[in-house]
């Protein structure tokens, strides 16, 4: 089941500094990438849209509804948020198992006894994250990649119809970023993902891309889309140009013309 959540003329400040300037968005079924250069606004719309900042103004609204207006339990069990650089604080004594499980804190409360969908649900999130073998440990013994897995199974384990994941695919190595991204575009069969992507041609393999640049959308639209692709060379001023590749794209360095 996917869920609709969309922005109208949202606007964003931080410290009294705008960051995002009238951004108009609406999050379809399957995967958008969001991408852009660094101070883009990417990781503060992301935020914004999952309800954790404040708005200087515009809406955002889930389901034709306010965001605000939505009691937090159930806009909880709706969108699941992975956060960049997540800090685990207080969890780094727990295990994995336990980590994962706080994913279904919306469904149980603070008091409620784990049932079998709990355990279906935890199970199910860490066989598809690929960290059941170290389910055991805590957190605090993990790699960086390891832990970023148990992460991103935590969101999982809370079964939203919308996942809002930002930089899921940091600290991974290359064959676990690219089990993520068959992971996401699975999802993405039945649910709303979006995800800031760092990889432009992991970001390449969603359905759809939205550009960002000072604030603003640039461009967005399906991934084999020439504007899209010509709103990334523009927006990285140059660095990068999109090769054909396959049945896809890929964004690889511009260098140039080589010293001759």
């Amino acid at each position: 089941m996917s869920i609709d959540l969309s922005c109208v003329g949202l606007r964003v400040e931080l410290g009294g500094k705008p960051v995002l300037l009238g951004v108009d968005l609406d999050l379809q079924p399957g995967w958008t990438a969001i991408v852009g250069p660094n101070g883009a606004g990417k990781s503060t719309l992301l935020r914004a849209l999952a309800g954790l900042l404040p708005i200087a103004s515009g809406r955002v609204l889930l389901d034709g509804r306010e965001l605000a207006d939505w009691p937090a339990r159930e806009r909880a069990r709706r969108i699941a948020w992975l956060a960049q650089h997540a800090d685990a604080g207080g969890e780094q004594q727990l295990t994995v198992r336990d980590v994962v499980a706080l994913g279904r804190l919306p469904h149980l409360g603070l008091f409620a006894l784990p049932g079998p969908d709990d355990t279906v649900a935890v199970d199910a999130a860490m066989q598809a994250t690929e960290c059941s073998a170290w389910q055991h440990q805590r957190l605090h013994q993990l790699s960086g990649g390891e832990r970023q897995r148990a992460l991103v199974a935590r969101a999982l384990a809370v079964q939203a119809p919308l996942l809002l994941l930002d930089e899921p695919t940091t600290h991974l190595d290359p064959p676990h970023q690219v089990a993520l991204v068959r992971l996401l575009r699975r999802l993405a069969a039945t649910q709303t993902v979006a995800s800031v992507m760092h990889d432009l041609t992991l970001a390449l393999l969603a359905d759809r891309l939205v550009v960002l640049r000072q604030g603003r959308v640039e461009a967005q639209g399906p991934c084999d889309d020439p504007a899209v692709h010509a709103a990334l060379v523009r927006v990285f001023g140059g660095a990068v140009r999109i090769e054909r590749l396959g049945q896809g794209f890929i964004a690889v360095p511009d260098l140039g013309p080589a010293a001759g």
